[in-house]
């Protein structure tokens, strides 16, 4: 199991960030080879199910996730979404928190815990580093992009 933590604080307001991080669609346009399916019904909530589906052909799979907590911010309160990975390849779960930062500005943590089967424990450095790199791009795309 990979453990990781990105951190980024940005120019924006908390609603912003927010948005910029959860329409779910929008991570299609940051991830290479990945499209983005929403499964349920709109606006976001606890329940919202959406599949992200990665890759080439048949070197493809399905990270369906689920929305487990849903509290976006408010005025000055931070917001919090947690969703669990609950495919036949990816499972764990991420938590995307935006709070207040210094200066007005938007401070943002990507938590994740994920697995991935077939990959011994050995490789859960290799994974790790390897999430972070590609959640870290993603994650300064979708703050940059409006």
């Amino acid at each position: 199991m990979a453990n990781f933590l990105l951190q980024r604080t940005v120019p924006l307001p908390l609603p912003e960030a927010w948005r910029r991080l959860t329409e779910w669609s929008r991570h299609a346009d940051v991830a290479p080879l990945t499209r983005v399916r929403v499964t349920t019904p709109g606006p976001t909530h606890e329940g919202t199910r959406f599949v992200a589906r990665s890759g080439i052909g048949p070197l493809s799979f399905d990270d369906p996730m689920e929305v487990t907590v849903w509290r976006p911010p408010g005025d000055d309160a931070p917001g919090l979404c947690r969703l669990e990975k609950r495919g036949r390849v990816i499972t764990g779960w991420a938590e995307i928190e935006v709070r207040p930062g210094p200066g007005g500005r938007a401070r943002v943590l990507w938590r994740e815990e994920l697995r991935v089967r077939f990959v011994p424990g050995a490789f859960d450095g290799v994974v790790e580093r390897t999430a972070r790199a590609v959640f870290g791009r993603a994650v300064n795309r979708l703050l940059r992009r409006p």
